[in-house]
């Protein structure tokens, strides 16, 4: 396990442009942390620069308090997994996994016992003599981090492991990679644009966006104490529902429908004037009037029936939400409902700088 450390590292690359902006983190020995944020936020630059794929421009990498900046991929004593799964073909996925034990000239009876209990963790037993082309997707990616984990590193990086892997494999995965976890205790940073991921695998997530950290923190953290609006956005499914509007009288009023603010800040006046933004998440509203709650009144627009919930559809004014609701009080469509927010469940945010109140 390893204890690692980022202060201010930024990749800036010839052409001028500025993929990581002062990206600060400490990372404690067999921690999961996960970098989340869309395309081109700067997650994988990230990555790759801890892994010493790529250089850093500024700031300074450390590895159990000794500085990498300078050391080689091989000298950090990390493993990576990619996105592609990046097997050779002609192999068995015997010797796949052994490939790195064998090129540093370890005795086959240790390879053979290392193989086989890494075989064994990830459900591989069976496969050992068959080439890649004859596995399924899940079964591939099984192995590429076999290969990563039979070196016994102190860090795992995963680049976004699952992503050529359908719905229900994505789900299996994510339980095995969390067993993995559990059964090596490595430090383990692990990249990937979708939040389920994670929520569901993360000690802490670092959420980002244009090469800046938006949020450090737990997953609880993230989506109950989120601290901007893109972070509140990002995290949850479906998304938090935003309402802009301009407070006045100490309300925030859009359509027919009036929010007293008072009763969730007594301390409104300061953005009397100013634009505001209201947030609440999909599955904290409650269909009808109820007590200590906002009521918005809306129109019905289109309801997704998921199982055990459905999704409904619908808009305020110009404004539109999702609401998340037991399948059993699923609306008709075009109709007018009414719905309460509880005040517990309210975010506001500043309108300008979007950052929480």
């Amino acid at each position: 396990m390893a204890y690692l450390s980022l202060k201010n590292i930024n990749k800036i690359y010839p052409n001028g442009y500025h993929a990581v902006h002062n990206f600060n983190l400490d990372i404690e020995k067999g921690e999961f942390i996960v970098f989340v944020g869309p395309s081109g936020c700067g997650k994988s630059t990230t990555l790759r620069m801890i892994a010493g794929l790529e250089d850093i421009s500024n700031g300074e990498f450390l590895i159990n308090g000794k500085r990498a900046n300078e050391m080689g991929p091989r000298e950090r004593e990390i493993a990576m997994v990619f996105q592609s799964y990046a097997l050779y073909p002609q192999m068995t996925v015997y010797d796949n996994i052994a490939f790195g034990l064998t090129l540093q000239g370890v005795d086959e009876d240790i390879i053979e016992e290392r193989v086989k209990k890494v075989a064994g963790i990830l459900g591989l037993t069976d496969y050992l003599d068959r080439l890649p082309r004859a596995l399924s997707g899940g079964q591939r990616q099984r192995v590429a981090i076999g290969r990563a984990i039979i070196r016994k590193v102190g860090v795992f990086l995963m680049d976004e492991p699952l992503s050529n892997l359908d719905a229900k494999q994505r789900v299996t995965m994510r339980y095995e990679i969390a067993q993995i976890h559990h059964e090596t205790g490595a430090t383990t940073i692990y990249v990937t644009h979708d939040q389920t991921e994670a929520m569901t695998l993360a000690d802490r997530i670092v959420v980002m966006k244009d090469g800046y950290v938006q949020q450090i923190g737990t997953p609880y953290q993230l989506y109950y104490q989120p601290e901007n609006v893109f972070v509140a956005g990002f995290i949850g499914e479906p998304p938090m529902n935003f309402i802009r509007g301009t407070v006045k009288n100490g309300a925030i009023t859009f359509g027919d429908n009036v929010l007293e603010l008072g009763k969730k800040l007594p301390s409104i006046a300061e953005y009397e004037g100013k634009e505001i933004v209201f947030g609440f998440r999909p599955e904290h509203i409650q269909l009808g009037q109820q007590d200590q709650a906002y009521t918005i009144r809306a129109k019905v627009e289109l309801t997704e029936m998921l199982g055990d919930n459905t999704n409904i559809y619908v808009t305020a004014d110009h404004d539109q939400a999702i609401l998340k609701v037991d399948s059993h009080d699923t609306p008709e469509t075009d109709i007018d409902i009414v719905f309460s927010i509880p005040f517990e469940n309210v975010y506001l945010f500043d309108g300008k700088t979007e950052h929480v109140i």
